[in-house]
């Protein structure tokens, strides 16, 4: 059975879908933008400070489970622009330690509200 999680600490879905899901011992985070969710704005306009809340949302939306980033073990990152690639990096580095999860990272064609950034996660509780 699917549970949602519900936490004000996360921006509110854009649509007919939950921040996360958990389902059995895994967690499925929906992709999260960088929005901060007390105001529903961007927490600016770069990749990097877009990434910095997105990865706080996913962190957020974790947590309202008991979980934290050590128990991720796999994220998707889509960016608009790929020369963002390094800087997004530095910043999600910040977020995970070894062992690192497994990560795909694409370049979009667009996000909701035209965002620079959008991460998901799996993880297990």
């Amino acid at each position: 059975m699917n549970k949602a999680i519900v936490t004000d600490k996360a921006p509110a879905a854009l649509g007919p879908y939950s921040a996360g899901v958990v389902s059995g011992n895994v967690i499925h985070v929906s992709g999260q933008l960088g929005v901060v969710p007390e105001t529903g704005e961007f927490a600016g306009d770069t990749a990097v400070e877009q990434a910095r809340q997105s990865l706080t949302n996913v962190q957020n939306i974790l947590e309202a489970t008991g979980a934290t980033m050590a128990n991720v073990a796999e994220t998707t990152v889509l960016l608009a622009d790929l020369a963002d690639f390094a800087a997004v990096n530095e910043v999600y580095a910040g977020f995970f330690t070894e062992p690192y999860p497994a990560r795909a990272c694409f370049e979009v064609a667009g996000l909701p509200k035209a965002a620079k950034v959008e991460i998901k996660a799996v993880a297990y509780l």
